[in-house]
């Protein structure tokens, strides 16, 4: 932790520690996590079928790629924590600034919720019956018992106090979860490809019968803002680098590329054993675990259950440290409570960040698995917004720098990034898309919407009198550091003369 003031501002900095291999693990483990292992059977192959996830999957990584591109054409001016919430401040200012940085908490938290109640999954048919105790109250025929409760409350309490104690422990968790989810992922797809009952025929239908290639392909398409989500966790902590910046693009499209061929194994050796209709139709609590008993036995779909924990513990893990970076920019630079901003005097942790992301996730598992396609869709949106604000951003500094090599070509990659995430949000929001949200996932929004504005409605007066050159300051650590909107030099020069030092 270090502490830099200027013109009476004291603005905390993160330390350098992070290794590409610890970023990429971060990444990676953030994509991967229990949407791989347990939407298969739940919500890919019902909605797309085999064929149709998978191009969903594929079509989705090379858009998600686009994006990254454009993640790294801000990432090298605009090293600092935050990501997307700063480069929304240097395209848009303070509002647009707001807007960003709470979707993407929204997205962040909403991955550590699911990944906590997915975990219910893993209980159950690890240890059927040990913790389904203590019966409370039912969810969508979903039973909700205290047992199960109490364990996932646990682990997030235990992660919670990895990233209260330091990055350097949690990181180093993370390359080893990553390791284990990939291989534990490969292992399931080669055994049930060399299985007696692997059939090519098993695959039929290849899209959703009932709703048609175009819109089986859309159905996934739509999610991949969240699915490939974990790629942005890289310039989320990009303050924390020991390399340089120009590396992050290669780390982003290697997360993604292996992230979309690591989603398409597990839906294909789901659907791949059996005929997948009437895998579906037995209804089973988790479809992989089932395959990996009848492939490897009873041992081997126990032993299955480790890279499952790997990837819900690593995508749990990860997102602890996106969001809590996230809230700390927002925090230090005066956009959420200075409560956020507040490190550890002996840890150099974001620790009240930490608490606040706690607490938040610690209500998720009292809703069941219901909850689990809920989170899927918010987290969606508020993704799609996100990104959206990233490539207007980009093209903006493009169309501003036109000395970069290949800015011509970097604005048409903007501007696909920003069309791709309009679609992919405008297919989520849309009532008649096959990709809508419901209800639940409207109310839940609403509410996030709400808590967002009364944050927002405590610190407008603060920054509408708060100089730029403050602004600047508290994110990106210079006062005249280069933002991409027109500044007043009139208003500026006012709230300079009325702002406290």
């Amino acid at each position: 932790m270090k502490d830099n003031q200027c013109h009476g501002e004291i603005r905390t900095q993160l330390e350098k520690n992070l290794s590409p291999l610890e970023v990429t693990a971060l990444a990676l483990g953030a994509i991967v996590g229990w949407g791989c292992f347990v939407l298969p059977g739940i919500r890919f192959l019902p909605e797309a079928g085999p064929f149709g996830a998978v191009l969903g999957f594929l079509i989705g990584a090379v858009f998600q790629c686009i994006v990254a591109l454009n993640y790294s054409v801000l990432i090298r001016p605009y090293p600092v924590a935050g990501g997307a919430f700063a480069y929304a401040y240097a395209g848009f200012g303070s509002k647009g600034a707001f807007i960003c940085g709470w979707a993407l908490v929204l997205s962040y938290v909403c991955v550590i919720a699911a990944n906590a109640t997915a975990l219910i999954l893993l209980t159950r048919y690890l240890l059927p019956g040990v913790l389904d105790v203590g019966h409370l109250y039912s969810i969508a025929d979903w039973e909700v018992n205290a047992g199960e409760v109490g364990f996932v409350s646990a682990i997030l309490l235990l992660l919670g106090y990895m990233n209260y104690k330091g990055v350097s422990a949690a990181s180093a968790v993370q390359v080893f979860l990553a390791i284990a989810l990939t291989l534990g992922i490969l292992v399931l797809a080669g055994g049930t490809a060399i299985s007696e009952t692997a059939s090519f025929d098993n695959l039929k239908p290849f899209f959703n019968e009932n709703r048609g290639v175009f819109a089986s392909i859309l159905m996934v398409l739509a999610l991949t803002p969240w699915l490939f989500v974990g790629f942005d966790t890289i310039p989320q902590t990009a303050e924390e680098f020991n390399f340089s910046p120009h590396k992050a693009r290669d780390l982003m499209i290697i997360s993604i590329v292996v992230g979309a061929v690591l989603y398409s194994a597990m839906v294909l050796a789901v659907a791949g054993y059996m005929p997948y209709p009437e895998l579906l139709a037995r209804k089973f609590a988790w479809d992989a675990g089932w395959i990996a008993d009848q492939v490897f036995g009873r041992f081997g779909g126990i032993a299955l259950c480790i890279p499952v924990l790997a990837a819900i513990l690593s995508g749990m893990n990860g997102f602890f440290m996106a969001s809590t970076r996230l809230l700390f920019s927002m925090g230090r630079s005066k956009f959420l409570p200075d409560w956020f901003a507040e490190l550890h005097p002996c840890y150099g942790t974001p620790w009240k960040s930490t608490l606040f992301i706690l607490i938040f996730t610690l209500i998720c598992p009292w809703f069941g698995r219901e909850a689990l396609l809920w989170i899927v869709d918010m987290s969606a949106i508020g993704t799609a917004l996100a990104y959206l604000f990233t490539c207007m951003c980009a093209y903006k500094y493009l169309e501003q720098h036109p000395e970069i090599a290949r800015a011509a070509v970097g604005k048409i990659l903007a501007v696909i990034g920003c069309m791709t995430s309009i679609i992919c949000f405008i297919l989520l929001i849309y009532p008649s898309s096959p990709a809508s949200i419901g209800i639940p996932s409207w109310c839940c929004l609403f509410s996030w919407v709400i808590l967002g504005g009364l944050f927002y409605s405590t610190k407008h007066a603060e920054l509408s009198a708060t100089p730029h050159s403050r602004l600047r300051y508290l994110l990106f650590g210079k006062s005249d550091y280069h933002v991409l909107f027109d500044i007043d030099e009139d208003e500026e020069r006012a709230k300079e003369e009325a702002y406290p030092n």
